[in-house]
């Protein structure tokens, strides 16, 4: 399984490093940028999209046809077009939230940004999670590009990671380290 990991994670990079160096080649990183943007929305929001992504029962031709007519729909670029157009071709659709994944890195990156995660007990609206990567980019004193994800276990507070460091001020956490001080005693 490892194998398998490494070669879909090495396969899918190669991917995201071309179609990186030709956007920036032809200066549409920011356009590729938001079309893959939506592309990753819609994978998460359309179970359907990613089931026909994801079956190997739909010809590679049916495949090619629908990201087209999405990325034509979405008026994403012609380089983004091509590109889709050449992995579906290709049978590869199956990488393609490692795809996107990889060339978002890679646009951040070459940015000079850094990354972060953020995890809050309650669902953030747009406006908060704004004014937190606002205030985080402060602190850090760089553009921090926040993955922001939800989770109602944390019961209250937030967990954010920037590279190597770690807040955490989530009562779970909390709760655990008083469970912790009582069994000790």
């Amino acid at each position: 399984m490892s194998l398998k990991s490494t070669f879909s994670n090495s396969t899918s990079k190669s991917y995201a490093l071309a179609l990186f160096e030709i956007s920036k080649e032809k200066s549409e990183l920011d356009k590729v940028e938001i079309g893959m943007k939506s592309l990753k929305v819609l994978l998460q929001d359309s179970p359907d999209f990613k089931e026909m992504i994801l079956s190997p029962t739909i010809k590679k031709e049916d495949k090619r046809n629908v990201i087209l007519a999405i990325a034509d729909k979405n008026n994403f670029s012609n380089t983004l077009k091509k590109f889709l157009a050449f992995v579906a071709v290709k049978n590869r659709l199956f990488y393609l939230d490692n795809i996107i994944e990889s060339y978002l890195n890679l646009v951040s990156d070459n940015r000079g940004e850094l990354k972060a995660k953020l995890i809050s007990s309650k669902k953030l609206s747009q406006s908060e999670q704004e004014k937190i990567q606002q205030e985080l980019s402060k602190d850090f004193k760089s553009y921090l590009n926040i993955d922001f994800s939800y989770d109602p276990n944390l019961i209250a507070g937030l967990i954010i990671k920037v590279g190597s460091i770690m807040i955490d001020t989530s009562v779970k956490t909390k709760l655990k380290k008083i469970e912790k001080n009582m069994l000790e005693l």
